[in-house]
C-alpha cells in the first residue's frame, strides 16, 4: 500500500519524504480545501516536485474546493502550473473543476477528493466512467464497505487513515459557513464544532482516526493509498506520524 503524507509546507514535505512517505499531498495558494496551510506558488510546487521525484516520492496536488464561476481564470493559471510542474496527480472535488482540468492537461491524473462524498461501489464506477483514476472514499465507511468496493472497482482505492476527523459528512459541512461565514468547503472551515459547549464538554468534537492496528486488515481488503491528514499540523507531527506508519507498513513495532 502507498503511503501518502501531508504538505501544507516545504518543511512538511522534506519531513514526510524523510520519514518515509511514498507520495505526499498539497495545494496551491488557493482553491484547496486547506487555505489556511501556506500552499505552493508554480514555482514552489515545480521546486516540491523535483525534489520528491528526485527521491521517487509522487505529489499530488489539491483542487478541492467549490469552485465558483469567477474563479475559472485562477484556475486555469493553476491547471497550467500543475502541468508544468510534473505533478502525478490532481485531487479534485468539484466536478467542473475535474472538466477544466481534462481540458487544459489531458494526460495528468485525477483523483477523487472525500469531499466528493464517495460512498458506494455506484458512485465509484460513476467516476470510472468519467476518466478517474482513484477515488478517496468517505470516512463513514465501514472495513466491510471498503471491501466491497476494492473488489469490485477497477480503479484505485484511497482512504484516509489517521487524523483529525470531521463531525460531518466527508467535510461536507455549513457549520463554519453559517456561523462565520467561513466555508469548510472553500477551505476556510473555523472548526466551531472543536469548540467546547456551556458545559465544557465537545460534543462535536470526534477523537482523531488511528488505523495503525487494522493495517493488515486494509491491504487484504485491497486498500491502494494509506492517506494522513494534517496539512496544517507541524513538520514535526508529519515526520512522526510518516515514520511511525512506515514502521508498521515495514512489519516493525510502530
Amino acid at each position: 500500500m502507498e503511503l501518502l503524507a501531508p504538505a501544507g509546507n516545504f518543511a512538511s514535505a522534506r519531513s514526510a519524504v524523510n520519514n518515509g512517505a511514498d507520495a505526499i499531498y498539497a495545494g496551491g495558494p488557493l482553491l484547496n480545501a486547506r487555505r489556511a496551510s501556506a500552499g505552493f506558488t508554480g514555482e514552489e510546487l515545480a521546486r516540491l516536485v523535483a525534489f520528491c521525484h528526485l527521491r521517487r516520492v509522487k505529489v499530488y496536488v489539491t483542487v478541492n474546493t467549490m469552485t465558483r464561476e469567477d474563479e475559472i481564470p485562477a484556475l486555469l493559471e493553476l491547471a497550467q502550473d500543475i502541468a508544468a510542474s510534473g505533478a502525478d496527480a490532481a485531487i479534485v472535488a468539484d466536478l467542473g473543476v475535474a472538466r477544466v482540468l481534462r481540458e487544459v492537461c489531458p494526460s495528468l491524473p485525477l483523483h477523487a477528493s472525500t469531499q466528493m462524498n464517495i460512498h458506494s461501489l455506484s458512485g465509484v464506477r460513476y467516476l470510472e466512467k468519467l476518466g478517474f483514476r482513484r477515488v478517496v472514499l468517505a470516512r463513514e465507511l465501514s472495513l466491510q464497505a471498503i471491501r466491497h468496493i476494492c473488489r469490485h472497482a477497477e480503479m484505485e482505492i484511497e482512504i484516509f487513515a489517521h487524523g483529525s476527523l470531521c463531525m460531518s459528512y466527508s467535510g461536507n459541512c455549513y457549520l463554519s459557513s453559517v456561523i462565520g461565514g467561513k466555508s469548510g468547503n472553500r477551505g476556510l472551515c473555523a472548526q466551531p464544532c472543536r469548540l467546547p459547549d456551556a458545559g465544557g464538554r465537545y460534543p462535536l468534537s470526534l477523537k482523531d482516526l488511528a488505523a495503525l492496528e487494522n493495517l493488515n486488515a486494509l491491504k487484504e481488503a485491497g486498500v491502494a493509498s494509506l492517506k494522513i491528514e494534517g496539512r496544517l499540523k507541524s513538520p514535526e507531527y508529519v515526520g512522526s506520524v510518516t515514520a511511525a506508519y512506515r514502521r508498521a507498513l515495514e512489519g516493525q513495532t510502530p
